[in-house]
């Protein structure tokens, strides 16, 4: 499984993005994704998750209200919508992929960068 993320960028306070991650392989419909992130200094942050079917999703407490995950099968992407960012929000942010059955993700993507300025 190869996990490509794109949509970073620099946004202002109170503005929005939305990150997509393209993921290629095989089997990827039965596979849970996540967003996570990682600011200078900080341990790398759970944000969000979206399972396979049925697409329930969990939200970190963060994020919870401002971020969406969504996925495509079809297309296999994934999305994360960010509302209401804050300067907090600044970090790298990347996206995983586990296996049905696991807890873990043995798959990441490259990772993207989002600055929020205020």
């Amino acid at each position: 499984v190869q996990l490509q993320a794109s949509g970073g960028g620099l946004a202002q306070a109170g503005g929005s993005l939305r990150l997509s991650c393209a993921a290629s392989g095989r089997g990827l419909s039965f596979y849970a994704m996540g967003w996570f992130r990682q600011a200078p200094g900080k341990e790398r942050e759970f944000l969000a998750l979206v399972r396979y079917s049925p697409s329930s999703t969990d939200y970190a407490d963060s994020v919870k209200g401002r971020f969406t995950i969504s996925r495509d099968n079809a297309k296999n992407t994934v999305y994360l919508q960010m509302n209401s960012l804050k300067s907090e929000d600044t970090a790298v942010y990347y996206c995983a992929a586990r296996g049905p059955g696991t807890s873990d993700f043995p798959f990441w993507g490259q990772g993207t960068q989002v600055t929020v300025s205020s």
